[in-house]
């Protein structure tokens, strides 16, 4: 079961990672780490709602085993922790734009 944990916190941070793939160069431009590094980012956000899909499935197979193995009162904080980074990770690719303009007003 740990296994499982582990790899659905794995795959919630990779979420996290790759939802933040294209607000993080507009940060880190604003804080003033430009630079033609940045255009990595470009190849990783093709893959984002792959990436994010597969976290899902992934976070709720995690939580599929666990009430099947009557294990869901024990793991519910680990699983409430997966299942939070995996939404925030939505939020954050789904209202991409909107954090784009906000802090493109900022420069």
């Amino acid at each position: 079961m740990k296994t499982y944990l582990r790899l659905s916190y794995a795959s919630s941070l990779t979420a996290l990672g790759v939802s933040a793939c294209c607000v993080l160069p507009i940060t880190l431009i604003l804080l003033g780490l430009g630079g033609s590094w940045v255009a990595i980012f470009g190849k990783i956000a093709a893959f984002s709602y792959w990436v994010l899909a597969l976290s899902t499935i992934v976070v709720g197979l995690s939580g599929y085993i666990a009430y099947k193995r009557g294990a869901t009162a024990k793991l519910k904080l680990w699983l409430l922790g997966a299942v939070s980074m995996t939404v925030f990770a939505w939020i954050v690719v789904l209202s991409e734009a909107q954090i784009n303009d906000f802090l493109i007003s900022r420069m």
